[in-house]
Formats: C-alpha cells, structure tokens, sequence
C-alpha cells in the first residue's frame, strides 16, 4: 500500500497537534515515529487509521482519500494500552484468536504466527493471566491474523522488559522482511534495536523531520 501525506494539520479544538506534514510512505516501509510525549505521534496515527477526521486530500492510500476509504483490514493496529479489552471474560489466547479475525484463518496459521511471536506455549493460557509481554504479542498476532498491509505499533515495548526487546524487534524486523511495510511509534532509546528504513520526529513546537536512514531530507514546520 502507498501511502501519501499531504499538508496534515490536525488540531483538538484549538490546540493545533500537526500543522501541515507531508511525507509518503512506499509498500514495504519501515517507519519509526518518535517524539516526546504530546508531540502528536498517536494523533498522527489516529489520523492514518481515520480516528480523527481530516479534510480530503491530506491522506491518500493507493490514491483513494481517507475520508472514501472503506479497506480498514489492510491495517493491522496494535495499541499502546488495551484499556477497551474485558478481561474479565474467560477466553484462552487460542479462543481469543479464533473469534478475532474478519477473515478466514486456518487453525495452521494462528500457530504459526505465534510460534513467530514466540508464545506458542501460551495458547491455552487464559487472557488473565498473562504478562504484559505476553498480551502484547497476543495482540500482535490477532492483528496479523487479518492479513494486513501496514503494520501499525504504537510503543509496543511499553510492557516488555529490556532482556525481550532484542527478540520482540527481531520479530518485527521478519515480518518487514515478509514484505510487510512496518508503522512503528518508538522511544528514542529504542532506536539501536531498529532495522528501520526512514524515521519521523515529532516536536511539541509543531516543528518535524522526516530522514531516510542516515539521510535527512526534510526538516522544520512543513
């Protein structure tokens, strides 16, 4: 999926959060966003992902607007906080996946994706009882589980200790690998374990640099 960017502004009520950012995203794309907290980042994703509505023009997916664009499960989305999740329902993270996706998945798959994962071990785990590593990863696979285009992250280490990090952004890494173009919301310490390909910063000023790995291209209030 292309996805292009074009004079972005977004503003809640009027506190303006991104004032016209432009950048395009090819298929196959890792992009790393970071930023200091309030800068925008989970705006700008709520954005991508047609939570906060913005005028036509300033996003196109394969040249069809936002505010037209009906092919949600192109998006895979993970979440920082799964605050909306009851957990108080009794499902096993097997049951869970088996329910959560809109397309037809083969019993093979979901195995398959959380061999990936590396919580194979925990399919019969009821939701409760897991780490927030664990669910996490869980929530990952749902996301896979539809197929998806874009893989959209936002801080996906929030609840993942540093000795799992190494492992959880190698996984990533294979799915970029997969062809699988990669959104990822991360602290700038995080960085070291990224193979990304192009890096977004996010200023509370409303200020923004857009780099290719190792080449910027773009810098200021766009």
């Amino acid at each position: 999926m292309y996805i292009n960017i074009n004079n972005l502004s977004f503003a809640y009520g009027s506190k303006a959060i991104i004032s016209n950012l432009s950048l395009t995203i090819n298929k196959g794309d890792y992009l790393v966003i970071r930023g200091k907290n309030g800068a925008g980042k989970s705006t700008f994703i709520k954005c991508l992902l047609g939570f906060n509505p913005v005028k036509s023009g300033m996003i196109l997916y394969d040249e069809v607007d936002v505010i037209d664009f009906t092919e949600w499960t192109r998006f895979g989305y993970v979440s920082q906080s799964f605050d909306d999740f009851n957990y108080e329902f009794p499902l096993t993270v097997g049951e869970l996946l088996s329910i959560s996706s809109l397309k037809n998945t083969l019993e093979s798959e979901r195995l398959k994706f959380l061999e990936k994962m590396g919580i194979f071990e925990i399919i019969n785990q009821n939701i409760n009882s897991l780490s927030g590593g664990q669910l996490q990863r869980v929530f990952i696979v749902r996301a896979m589980l539809n197929k998806p285009d874009v893989l959209i992250l936002d801080e996906p280490t929030a609840s993942i200790d540093k000795q799992n990090k190494e492992f959880f952004y190698s996984t990533i890494e294979d799915l970029h690998q997969e062809g699988l173009t990669i959104i990822l919301i991360s602290h700038n310490d995080d960085i070291e374990y990224l193979n990304y390909s192009h890096i977004l910063t996010m200023y509370s000023d409303l200020t923004t640099s857009f780099e290719e790995r190792g080449v910027e291209v773009k810098e200021g209030i766009l």
